[in-house]
């Protein structure tokens, strides 16, 4: 099974893939961005697009690694991953569903003043490019493509992943670590993504 967490940029998506991943015995997260960074050093300027997202190398590439994950891992494959197009959703997710792997979808939505504040809590400045398509991803996922929309306005992490796990029917292992161990974990995840970045 895949689960594919989307939503705007600033909208949870990683903490939500690793708070599932912590409390799912057999699960993978999967970053299909790692992709679109190996394209943006392999590929000369002149051939190069703003958005990795619309090389097609982009998304057969993902499209191909998830299908071999699945053919070869008992596991759970968390995505998070923002994709608001829904031509580029169907090449990949629809795609992977006709070959009949099973791929779980939900939307992290937000208000646009939370995800304002969430990113400026990372460190994004308003004129950051992720403050910059909350409007473009918001309208997109507004797309009836795009289904199972979970209001996470007033949701620490831990309800979201278990808003998730009950809409989907997954049985989350019981979370007992102190609010110091979650918080300290919340770090940890958004050290790694400033890794990712840098």
């Amino acid at each position: 099974m895949i689960i594919w967490i989307n939503g705007a940029f600033g909208s949870g998506k990683t903490q939500t893939a690793y708070e599932l991943h912590r409390r799912m015995k057999d699960s993978f997260v999967y970053d299909p961005e790692k992709v679109g960074f190996l394209l943006r050093e392999m590929i000369p300027i002149q051939a190069s697009k703003g958005d990795f997202q619309d090389y097609a190398p982009w998304r057969e590439c993902n499209y191909s690694i998830l299908k071999y994950i699945d053919e070869h891992y008992d596991g759970v494959v968390i995505v998070p991953m923002t994709i608001v197009d829904a031509d580029y959703f169907n090449e990949i997710i629809d795609e992977l569903r006709k070959e009949g792997v099973e791929v779980k979808h939900a939307i992290l939505w937000a208000d646009k003043e939370i995800i304002e504040k969430r990113l400026r809590r990372r460190g994004e400045r308003k004129n950051s490019w992720a403050a910059k398509q909350i409007d473009r991803c918001m309208e997109g996922l507004s797309n009836k493509t795009f289904e199972n929309r979970i209001l996470t306005n007033n949701l620490a992490v831990e309800k979201v992943a278990e808003s998730i796990a009950d809409l989907f029917e997954i049985t989350l292992l019981p979370d007992d670590r102190s609010e110091v161990r979650k918080r300290f974990s919340r770090i940890k995840t958004q050290m790694k993504q400033l890794r990712i970045f840098s």
